[in-house]
């Protein structure tokens, strides 16, 4: 091929991937399925309609263990809309998994007059969350790996997982920016920032749809929008906490979104026209499904007391555009008497009902002989899987600090291994895991085996052998009994007022002096400390974000042995090191590590890997229940401990050579900046590199520094590579007067390892006459090349 040719072919390949941010996904439906469906709505009387806009779950229709045909009869004449997280609190291995749901589709397909089947859904941010599938760390610590491809990877294998069982949706995944530790459901996000979180979020919804809804599963994108910040600036909540949902229904083609269980102007957003019909659908373009969060319609009523009745509080949900009730069918059994009463019209409960069976229809559930399951054995966690699971804990897992300690050297032979999580399975898990919601949820033990949960001791053991000897002793409880408590304040899950929390039975009592006496013995401490599946979650309240219990004390403690100690801190948010920071040899942040998390914690430790995680969230020095954005410029600095972006390698890379050309006109596709990026470690390893751009406008409105671009760049020791950010101007507009505008105007743009640790610098001038968005924005991300 010519080089001439191969510029062509290159230029090509480049337009079509910058093409492909603004390419039109496709519609809801097609001529076909619109057909299909109204050929089925012809003949349905208003208690079928009603029955394909609610959910259920199997416990109604289920006595001893098994499908009842008489329960199925009483409670499912009409069919169902959806069987509400039907795996997470059954103990079925996967083929009777299989069997169980294709036992309810044949009463479905066979018994009810319409012969719809059900939609099966789950929670799947960790995994699917059914006994035995593969468990991946949390989405806190997988924001922390900046990497796209493993989400999408993760979510295809997700994906498989569902539909070998006969699910086909899934209530995930979560795009909540989460800027305080201290908000209880911080672990299920991708932290605090929009860009990071909106290309995490394309990401999993690609790898969990696929190319095509009929073998792929439908993602939910929730919780829309806005929920657990305290913000109230309608510039911020159109700029940042809608623009991941937005990417992903522009980007992604996500067809199912739900609503938070929060407010908007006073009215929660599960009746808000003004959310869910003007922002969600006239103004973003959202063709979808709306689906409740678990009993949120009736919130309006008995939460919010915004509603005289449930009557009214299930009219104003689907007048707003909430199309399927869940998980019980509460308030839109009342529709036909709000009908009568002119709360609601035909018209609107028939769009409901046609939009819901649309999703059935794209997922090949109205096919003549719609496949239900995976025939044959089924493996949910085989070896690829596992193998998933622990690539992304490696580069999930953040090194925090580290004075030369790790990775540990030959010279150390005697390790005294310590604290509540250093031989502990709870502290993999993170909330919507399989383990953690049949444990809060129903009270149930899980089985640590199905799959194999493998702790810090283990994968110590694992990579270290006979060659150091291992002293292990817990030390120390993980808190009071008292340490959490159930939040049951009424305005989220209804089971929440009836949880009681389960005791975690079957470890040794800690041995605090024997702790003191083995770390003095060792050359080196390893203290694990830090949360469990009960610490944190949704519904699980903590008193602030320091170490639960005396964990704080036996971290000093162990300080006080004079031997170098490696704090390991395990959990769904940031906890507090500010009291003992610098008096710590090393500092890991593992999150919830998953399956995987102990051997991934060993290859880091011992140095099989080189740590390449960086900050997804800012990591708090104090108490402060104050919400922290590095998009502000940390003001008030002493309120931070670690940069958003911070993570450190056992290499060290170096940022040269920025190129970039001085001005761009507004209305250029794209203008490049690039810079080179060499490892002068000893060791291979993988830097995160960051773009960051500032308004040189001292009276601009825009944020004082924002994340348009990030790549991790894999180097080997000595190598040098250079990273092309193409940045379009799209990416710089703001919503101001209810406009979306691009300023001209001077902006720096800044590339650097952190928020904070800016390497490299240089300003473009935007020129041109101020740009308006008629259609919104369009363009998200930049478009990079390495060479």
């Amino acid at each position: 091929m010519s080089s001439r040719i191969l510029v062509i072919v290159m230029l090509f390949c480049f337009q079509t991937i910058i093409n492909a941010q603004v390419r039109k996904v496709e519609s809801y439906s097609t001529p076909e399925i619109d057909a299909k469906v109204e050929k089925i709505m012809a003949t349905m009387t208003m208690e079928e309609k009603i029955a394909q806009i609610t959910g259920t779950r199997l416990k109604e229709i289920m006595v001893d263990g098994k499908v009842s045909l008489e329960k199925c009869r009483q409670n499912i004449p009409n069919g169902v809309g959806h069987f509400c997280q039907f795996s997470s609190g059954l103990e079925l291995s996967p083929e009777k998994l299989r069997d169980l749901v294709r036992e309810v589709q044949h009463f479905l397909m066979t018994e009810t007059k319409l012969k719809i089947p059900a939609i099966f859904h789950e929670e799947a941010i960790t995994g699917f969350a059914t006994q035995g599938a593969t468990t991946f760390p949390q989405q806190i610590g997988v924001g922390c790996s900046w990497n796209p491809e493993v989400v999408k990877n993760n979510s295809r294998s997700t994906a498989q997982n569902m539909r070998a069982a006969g699910a086909t949706f899934a209530l995930s995944p979560m795009l909540d920016l989460s800027r305080t530790a201290h908000w209880n459901r911080l672990e299920e996000s991708y932290g605090e920032d929009a860009y990071l979180t909106s290309k995490m979020g394309v990401a999993f919804v690609k790898g969990l749809q696929g190319e095509d809804f009929r073998t792929g599963v439908a993602a939910t994108v929730k919780h829309f929008a806005g929920y657990g910040t305290f913000n109230n600036s309608e510039k911020e909540l159109y700029e940042e906490y809608l623009m991941p949902h937005e990417a992903c229904i522009k980007i992604a083609g996500a067809k199912s979104v739900m609503p938070s269980y929060g407010k908007y102007r006073a009215l929660p957003v599960i009746a808000s026209p003004t959310m869910l019909d003007q922002m969600l659908r006239k103004e973003i373009g959202f063709d979808g499904l709306i689906v409740s969060d678990y009993f949120a319609v009736s919130k309006t009523f008995k939460g919010y007391k915004q509603a005289p009745s449930e009557m009214v509080a299930g009219a104003m949900a689907i007048n707003a555009g909430v199309d399927i009730e869940l998980s019980s069918p509460i308030a839109y059994p009342l529709l036909p008497e709000a009908l009568k009463k002119g709360e609601v019209s035909i018209e609107t409960i028939n769009q409901a009902v046609k939009r819901s069976l649309i999703m059935k229809a794209k997922l090949g559930l109205l096919d003549k002989n719609p496949i239900i399951g995976k025939e044959g054995k089924l493996d949910f966690d085989p070896p690829a899987f596992r193998q998933l699971a622990y690539e992304t804990a490696t580069q999930s897992i953040v090194l925090l600090k580290n004075n030369g300690l790790l990775p540990l050297k030959k010279e150390v032979k005697k390790i005294a291994l310590v604290g509540p999580n250093a031989a502990t399975v709870q502290c993999l898990l993170g909330d919507y895991t399989y383990q953690s919601m049949i444990s809060f949820w129903h009270s149930t033990e899980f089985d640590p085996l199905n799959p194999k949960l493998v702790t810090l001791k283990e994968g110590l053991e694992n990579k270290l052998g006979n060659k150091v000897k291992i002293l292990h002793e817990r030390g120390c409880d993980w808190s009071a009994t008292l340490e959490t408590k159930v939040d049951n304040s009424g305005l989220g899950d209804d089971r929440l007022s009836k949880l009681k929390l389960m005791a975690i039975k079957g470890l040794p009592q800690p041995d605090l002096q024997n702790a003191i006496k083995i770390g003095k013995e060792s050359d080196v401490i390893v203290v694990a400390v830090g949360e469990n599946l009960y610490l944190c979650g949704e519904g699980r309240e903590r008193n602030g974000i320091r170490l639960p219990g005396d964990q704080e004390a036996f971290v000093e403690k162990m300080i006080a042995t004079g031997k170098p100690v490696i704090l390991v801190m395990f959990g769904g948010r940031q906890q507090l090191v500010s009291k003992f920071e610098s008096k710590c040899a090393a500092i890991i942040q593992a999150w919830f590590p998953g399956e995987e998390g102990g051997n991934a914690l060993a290859d880091i430790i011992v140095g099989n890997v080189n740590p390449s995680a960086k900050l997804c969230v800012t990591y708090p020095k104090t108490d402060s229940k104050e919400e922290i954005n590095y998009k502000n410029g940390y003001v008030d600095g002493s309120l931070v401990q670690y940069p958003f972006g911070f993570g450190l390698s056992y290499s060290n890379y170096v940022y040269s050579d920025l190129q970039m050309q001085p001005n761009a006109a507004i209305t250029d596709e794209r203008f490049s900046v690039s810079v080179k990026i060499k490892n002068t470690g000893k060791r291979e390893g993988t830097e995160i590199v960051q773009l960051y751009v500032s308004p040189v406008d001292k009276t601009s409105t825009m944020k004082p520094i924002q994340l348009k671009g990030f790549e991790r760049v894999s180097l080997k020791a000595g190598e040098e590579k250079t990273v092309v950010f193409n940045v379009s101007p799209q990416q710089l507009v703001q919503y101001k007067e209810e406009k979306w505008i691009i300023e001209s105007g001077k902006y720096e743009f800044k590339i650097g390892a952190s928020c904070t640790d800016i390497r490299q610098k240089g300003i473009i001038d935007v020129q041109g006459k101020e740009l308006i968005l008629n259609k919104g924005r369009e363009v998200f991300f930049t478009v990079n090349e390495i060479k």
